[in-house]
């Protein structure tokens, strides 16, 4: 990966004392800058402690997975496989988006605050530190300015795809290693090849544990990178060659000796499964979004949004018109460098395949041909989500943008030294002044491209995460009254159990009480059943689910027969019960008279309905 040359003035030391606090202020500023940009974007969360995201399913979802690592920690326990939730079968963390690199060094805060605030500290800081992560990358690797690195790094973190991303999917938006894989991955040392390569395998495991589908996308990225840069400067290629692939087999070695156990867990352990169950091709992009703003953007519409998207967490492609316009001139004038082309490259055929087999335009299926077709059966991108392949687009937009920053930047120092002798050598003095060097040609373009490019980011600036209200945990089982009902080895079953959209109520009650109880269902991918591996959401049916799960999403009371009432019993029994709990749901009358008619009348006991079943479970 090329670097901008630096600008070593004359001088320089001579300019203060203490010159060199600059850099640190200066940084240290930029990182506070980004963690208040983050306490902003999550702020309404924050601030509104009974509600959760729009995607109040994915929330739940890492809340436990939190307060799971929090538990293995504490309680010395396997963090790879849990029988805390989908009793009796347990899941595969492993084959889930458990998040342990964020979920065990968060251990103190969810132990101390709970799994809310320890996903509000994992929101707020993984947008942080991906911004502040790339920032010293442009800054340092590639020896941009500090306005121009900051700028890039604010985009990095805080771009729309990251925000829609961030609704709730922590995997998709702890990045913060994504720029030191690529440093150590591009470095132009040629040295300490073994030492580097280490690091690298070391950095690529915690990545795994932050998110491998991150990581999976990196790796596509890179090797696409490798061979347009080598395309596009063949000497520097053949001269870095040989560090650069060691390196690259250190690491793969260095990781797959730490991975070994874990993939394996991950493949062919416990709850493990094949495939997804939700088909990856469907998650597609339309080519308007990238024109488009995103509905969490100042300038965004949930209208148009909801036309050009899969859904809101997947507006990965709104960079708007103005932005994409403003990249192609950047491109374009820095076309000479062999990295730009690169970056180019990448971006283009990545934004492509976001399109899909099939490409829509404006929400109008076209007969237009993606070049997805060609790759989308692929083993590992057939199960990706097209959908996010914009996301390697965030950071290449970063880069081009920052490098023209800095490039604008620079062209104006020479023209502020011009009319003092003692700031040039002697040689620079005695050529003939460059017209775009004057002080009166190049201190505006500055301005004006640096007006430009924060007029294109303007419209696509986050808004806070928008939120909806949430059901409180019943008092009932926040103050752990449930444990009168519930011995050893039994299970409390929430209401729905285990399908349907409110049936992550178990899996929200037992995050926000740190894993107290076992309980059936919940959202998480797992095997069909037990002889079938094939990938689904949650639980295998049980026919007691489905029923009160029809009776939440249609409000109807169905006839209750006997065989109802038997099935019922062995339901749970299979799920070991020992108290069915109903705390508060859309349509809960219609619900509880259906588990009256099943089981008996129910009692409220703070805040809740409880039937204890244990007479009828034995």
């Amino acid at each position: 990966m090329g670097r901008p040359a630096r600008d070593h003035r004359p001088g320089l030391m001579d300019r203060g004392a203490h010159w060199w606090r600059a850099e640190p202020v200066r940084d240290a500023a930029v990182l506070v800058g980004y963690l208040l940009a983050g306490c902003y974007v999550a702020g309404r969360l924050w601030l509104r402690p009974g509600e959760m995201t729009h995607a109040d399913n994915d929330q739940i979802l890492f809340e436990w997975m939190l307060a799971r690592a929090a538990r293995a920690v504490t309680h010395l326990e396997n963090p790879l496989y849990s029988t805390a939730l989908n009793a009796p079968d347990g899941l595969n963390l492993m084959a889930n988006t458990s998040v342990f690199g964020l979920g065990i060094p968060l251990t103190p805060v969810t132990w101390l605050f709970g799994s809310r605030v320890a996903f509000l500290v994992a929101l707020t800081g993984s947008l942080a530190a991906t911004a502040a992560a790339w920032y010293l990358f442009l800054a340092r690797r590639l020896g941009l300015t500090r306005t121009a690195a900051a700028i890039g790094g604010l985009f990095c973190g805080f771009a729309p795809g990251m925000i829609s991303q961030a609704t709730a999917h922590l995997h998709m938006i702890a990045q913060f290693l994504v720029p030191v894989i690529l440093w150590l991955v591009f470095s132009p040392a040629t040295d300490r090849v073994v030492r580097r390569g280490v690091l690298l395998g070391l950095v690529v495991t915690y990545q795994v544990f932050l998110g491998e589908e991150v990581l999976f996308f990196l790796v596509l990225a890179c090797g696409l990178f490798t061979v347009a840069y080598a395309v596009a400067d063949p000497a520097a290629a053949r001269r870095l060659a040989r560090p650069f692939l060691a390196r690259l087999g250190i690491g793969a070695l260095t990781a797959l000796a730490l991975l070994a156990y874990p993939l394996w867990f991950q493949f062919f352990g416990p709850a493990h499964y094949r495939g997804m169950p939700f088909n990856a091709h469907s998650y597609l992009l339309d080519l308007a979004s990238y024109a488009s703003y995103a509905r969490q953007s100042l300038a965004g519409s949930d209208a148009a949004a909801a036309r050009l998207a899969p859904n809101p967490t997947e507006e990965n492609s709104f960079f708007g018109l103005a932005l994409i316009g403003l990249c192609v001139v950047a491109a374009s004038w820095q076309w000479r460098r062999p990295l730009v082309k690169a970056l180019t490259v990448c971006a283009v055929v990545f934004a492509a395949l976001s399109l899909g087999g099939r490409i829509r335009v404006d929400g109008e299926q076209t007969d237009l041909i993606g070049p997805y077709r060609l790759v989308q059966d692929l083993p590992l991108i057939d199960l990706a989500v097209p959908a996010r392949f914009p996301l390697i687009c965030v950071p290449i937009v970063a880069i081009v943008l920052a490098i023209s920053l800095d490039q604008v930047h620079r062209s104006s120092e020479p023209a502020r030294r011009a009319g003092d002798p003692a700031q040039r050598p002697d040689d620079a003095a005695r050529q003939p002044e460059d017209p775009a060097q004057r002080p009166g040609g190049a201190v505006p373009i500055r301005w004006l491209w640096t007006g430009a490019v924060v007029a294109a980011l303007l419209p696509a600036a986050p808004v806070p995460i928008q939120t909806k209200p949430a059901w409180p945990v019943p008092e009932f089982v926040a103050t752990g009254q449930w444990r009168e009902y519930v011995p050893d080895g039994r299970t409390l079953v929430p209401v729905p159990p285990t399908r349907g959209s409110e049936a992550t109520a178990g899996m929200y009650w037992s995050a926000r009480t740190g894993l107290a109880f076992t309980a059936p269902g919940g959202y998480f991918i797992g095997p069909a059943g037990p002889d079938d591996r094939q990938a689904r959401w949650g639980s295998p049916d049980r026919p007691t689910a489905i029923l009160l799960d029809q009776v939440a999403a249609t409000g109807e009371v169905p006839v209750i027969t006997d065989e109802h009432r038997a099935q019922a019993v062995e339901d749970l029994r299979h799920w070991r019960a020992a108290v069915v709990v109903q705390g508060g749901l859309h349509r809960g009358n219609p619900v509880k008279e259906t588990v009256d008619l099943l089981l008996g009348p129910g009692q409220m006991i703070s805040g809740a309905w409880v039937w204890d079943v244990r007479p009828l479970v034995g």
